[in-house]
């Protein structure tokens, strides 16, 4: 009747009487479906009391029917409840214990019930702490298992059944690529259940109800909708439990060829650490599947080991890996080299040795005495041991000591890039060449780079037919370059060393020498010193003074060294060789000296904003004809050799305006000390020391044509079509050329069919300019409302 009306726990409270009335009738195969009701509706409301007399009573019914399983498992639910007393829960473990060590009719028959509560799994603790280790490594998992037995039962033997899986490349993985993808620190908890029985449908966790929409990756349009529960697994594993804990287990027991097996272990009540070691054998991904304990034949079973437990064996193959100490080699200074053998699976054997390859350009300096350090695969330092170093004019060979497999080997070698080696004739870039000027220009703004070589160095390994072929890269620490100054007739040679290095040098013993041997030239310092340093990312330079005792020769081969050390020893040792450079200078004649002034109107004593003032220029020719002045310019007349001139004054600072012509052509007498002067009106733009315009020099090359005959020097200027040949674009400004019209800066080129003429610009040191760097003062009008001072 209550079943029918809907009353289904009163139907249940009364089937538990008709169980205890079937009981006392010795019907127990009636009462057992009574029992299994009433226990299963105190599961699902949580009444714990209840639950424990009601197991109490079907223990009692499953020994009458002989349900052995059943029998056990429920015992081992009762030897578990801390609802009973310490008595009881005594009887039902030795229940257990009393079947298990009778001897059975089947030896081979085994009885699988759930660990759940017999023990539990707490922890886990792999060693390595990584859960890495090579093959033959040793590896060593220990467990904290907690036992609800209130006695201490004797185990016969616990085993984890382990999963091998080998993915995809899993055997090229090498420890450190393993190492850095686990993050683990070898201690994996498990989660543990607070009560024997499932909760109550009330203490469950609230739905986590979210909507779910699905779209159509084409046009985006809604495809499906719905509503999904995100944490249904808590809700569905604690209803999964409670309908699994009064019926036959059904755990399957794996067998595996994989197994961490522990013997003769006693359980005592409470927590347990319990130790596998392992032996790694084939390398690949090991997964913790099942944890059992066998008590005789009765095997309490975790059915799966959660969350998921891995280790990983590798096989690594035989490793070498040669680098720097410092962060970058530098060349011409001993620095040590580190050498890293990873031996991997091979085993190094008495008489195994690297042979190198000697480089040419490069030196391995073997010291006196050479140790290299041995470490085990966890970088544990085990051994030293002192290496064998053999050198010939070909092979270096380095005798490795006897290691075993899975070990590194490090040792220090010191290797010596020579300087001269840097610097290949082809390149412009590199130390030891000229390069054109408007390269320095860019680099300046770019900033200088250390210019860089590999040298290879083959290497024969042992484990291996196959060479290893390494590159060491050198870099140059200093940057040189030179440059032709001059200060009336005298001339000087500047060298500047440009450290590009981070390092601090200290420089000696610097010398520059003429190659070519000329007994008619003198070299003549003018800032040396013993000792110099140069600080990082700085500049030194060095002067000498050219002088002859005859005329000099046309170019001057010279070499420039200097001796250099780090300025601190800390991080690299003392070198003694020498940095050689060499290189040729040009042009030592100076063949016309150009000197401007800028006088005041008459009357007054200095010059004023907005007025006009006189510039006078004056240029001397300062030597006689010499092998230089034969070209298209010269011309001769019946007492004396002439030249063509051009001169421009050009002012690019927009600090005066020039009124007038600001260029015209001379015909200047080749003879020492001849004289042209040029008279022009400028006016200053604003008022301070202002430089003077610059004056400059080109030669006037005729144009080679039928009609230049026809048409005068004069007319061409005046119709602004010349032709400039650029030999040194550094000193002619080619907008101040632009400036007067359309400027073709092609020789040969012609304009409307006019013949035109060509502009070559004097080599640098052929004209000295006596005005550099002179400033006349201007001082503000007197009438000026705003006054703009320029200070410079």
């Amino acid at each position: 009747m209550y079943t029918s009306v809907g009353r289904i726990r009163s139907a249940k409270f009364v089937g538990k009487d008709l169980a205890e009335f079937y009981m006392r009738k010795k019907s127990p195969q009636k009462a057992e479906i009574y029992l299994q009701g009433a226990l299963k509706n105190y599961l699902s409301e949580g009444w714990a009391l209840p639950i424990t007399h009601t197991r109490k009573q079907l223990a009692e019914c499953q020994k009458h029917l002989g349900q052995i399983e059943n029998y056990l498992q429920t015992s081992s639910l009762l030897a578990s409840d801390c609802h009973l007393t310490e008595e009881e829960r005594k009887y039902f473990c030795q229940e257990i214990l009393t079947f298990a060590s009778q001897q059975s009719d089947n030896p081979g028959h085994k009885i699988v019930l759930p660990m759940h509560s017999f023990a539990q799994l707490r922890d886990l603790h792999f060693d390595p702490s990584n859960a890495v280790v090579h093959v033959g490594g040793i590896l060593s998992v220990e467990i904290t298992v907690c036992s609800q037995m209130p006695v201490p039962v004797h185990v016969e033997q616990i085993a984890v059944n382990v999963h091998f899986s080998i993915e995809k490349n899993s055997y090229r993985k090498t420890a450190e690529w393993l190492t850095k993808h686990k993050t683990s620190n070898g201690i994996i908890n498990f989660p543990t259940e607070t009560s024997p029985f499932p909760a109550s449908q009330n203490s469950l966790p609230a739905l986590e109800l979210y909507e779910m929409f699905e779209r159509s990756p084409s046009d985006n349009s809604l495809n499906t909708t719905g509503i999904i529960c995100r944490n249904v697994h808590m809700l569905l594993r604690r209803q999964e439990s409670s309908s699994s804990l009064e019926t036959p287990s059904g755990v399957a027991l794996e067998e595996g060829a994989h197994m961490l097996r522990c013997s003769n272990v006693t359980l005592e009540p409470g927590p347990n650490k319990i130790t596998f070691r392992t032996q790694a054998k084939e390398p690949g991904t090991y997964t913790l599947r099942q944890l059992c304990a066998s008590v005789g034949p009765v095997w309490f079973v975790l059915p799966h080991i959660y969350p998921v437990v891995q280790y990983d064996v590798y096989s690594q193959e035989p490793q070498l890996h040669v680098e720097p100490l410092a962060d970058s080699l530098l060349a011409g200074i001993p620095q040590k080299v580190k050498f890293t053998v990873t031996t991997g699976h091979y085993t190094i054997k008495n008489g195994d040795s690297l042979q190198l390859s000697n480089v040419e350009a490069m030196l391995i300096l073997c010291q006196a005495e050479n140790r290299a350090t041995i470490y085990s695969n966890t970088r544990e330092q085990s051994s030293d041991a002192l290496l064998r170093i053999q050198s010939s004019d070909k092979v270096t060979s380095i005798s490795l000591p006897v290691v075993p497999a899975y070990h590194v080997i490090e040792f220090e070698l010191e290797v010596l890039s020579l300087p001269s080696a840097l610097a290949p004739r082809e390149e412009s870039d590199l130390l030891g060449t000229l390069e054109p000027h408007w390269k320095h220009k860019n680099k300046q703004k770019t900033g200088h780079c250390m210019v860089t070589t590999d040298h290879k160095v083959s290497i024969d390994c042992p484990w291996s037919i196959y060479s290893t072929v390494i590159a060491l890269t050198f870099s140059m620490p200093f940057r040189t370059t030179h440059s032709l100054l001059s200060a009336g007739t005298r001339k000087y040679v500047q060298v500047c060393v440009q450290n590009l290095s981070e390092l601090d040098f200290q420089l000696s013993d610097s010398n520059l020498v003429d190659t070519g041997d000329s007994a008619d030239l003198q070299l003549i310092p003018l800032n040396m010193q013993s000792q110099q340093r140069i600080y990082s990312k700085q500049s030194v330079f060095f002067v000498w003074e050219l002088k002859w005792t005859q005329e000099p020769p046309p170019s001057l081969h010279c070499q420039f060294s200097v001796g250099f050390s780090p300025a601190s020893e800390e991080r690299l040792s003392i070198s003694l060789k020498p940095y050689t450079y060499e290189f040729q200078v040009e042009n030592f004649f100076t063949l016309y000296n150009v000197k401007a002034e800028i006088l005041p109107p008459s009357g007054t004593e200095y010059c004023r904003t907005g007025s006009l003032c006189s510039l006078e220029v004056s240029i001397t020719r300062l030597s006689d004809l010499l092998e230089v002045d034969k070209d298209d310019a010269l011309t001769e007349s019946e007492d004396y050799f002439s030249t063509k001139l051009m001169y421009e004054v050009v002012d690019n600072s927009s600090n005066w305006a020039v009124c007038g012509k600001s260029c015209g052509v001379i015909s200047m007498p080749v003879a020492a000390q001849a004289t042209h002067r040029v008279h022009m009106e400028v006016m200053p733009l604003f008022a301070g020391y202002l430089p003077l315009p610059d004056v400059r020099l080109f030669k006037y090359l005729p144009h080679h044509s039928a009609h230049s005959s026809q048409l005068d020097a004069d007319s061409w200027i005046e119709n602004d079509s010349l032709s400039v040949d650029k030999h040194g674009d550094d000193q002619l400004d080619s907008s101040s050329v632009k400036s007067r019209g359309s400027a073709h800066l092609a020789p040969g080129s012609e304009h409307k069919g006019l013949p035109m003429p060509r502009l070559q610009a004097l080599p640098a040191g052929q004209v000295f300019n006596s005005s550099t760097g002179t400033q006349v003062l201007v001082i503000p009008s007197q009438d000026d409302h705003v006054l703009e001072v320029s200070v410079t």
